[in-house]
């Protein structure tokens, strides 16, 4: 089977995922680490100009946390590769879970109003759940 395990490309996000406990009992087989990077909207504002080096200095902090990811979870015995994305995260997520052939795809749902939670909760929770074209495993981490 292939599994695509999501989040939201920050340190918690990575950290609450890879303490699903489900991950323990789940195929130890290939699996997809997929983080997704927010748009930075409020750089769009004034004249449309967006710092590269800003978005830059970004995907580089992503990149470095998702090789993090990858490691770990190829320490608990998975066959991982890691995948950085940027955009809406339900648009990502299905369209890589289609492109890879996914059975599954993992995220973590903290009960908390962070930005992970929006994350989740705004858009992601309701719509991975209507436009997923496999089965979705979702860890609820109540104590976040």
């Amino acid at each position: 089977m292939n599994i695509l395990m999501a989040y939201d490309g920050s340190e918690p996000g990575l950290t609450r995922l890879l303490a699903t406990p489900e991950l323990d009992w789940i195929p130890h087989q290939h699996v997809h680490l997929l983080a997704i990077l927010p748009m930075p909207s409020g750089l769009f504002l004034g004249e449309g100009y967006v710092p590269g080096e800003v978005l830059e200095d970004d995907r580089v902090r992503a990149q470095s946390l998702l090789d993090e990811g990858v490691s770990r979870l190829r320490e608990r015995g998975f066959d991982a590769e890691g995948v950085l994305a940027a955009g809406e995260p339900i648009e990502e997520i299905c369209r890589m879970a289609i492109r890879l052939g996914s059975g599954l795809i993992v995220v973590r749902h903290p009960q908390r109003q962070s930005f992970a939670a929006r994350w989740w909760k705004g858009w992601v929770g309701a719509s991975l759940l209507e436009h997923a074209p496999c089965a979705i495993l979702i860890g609820v981490d109540r104590h976040a």
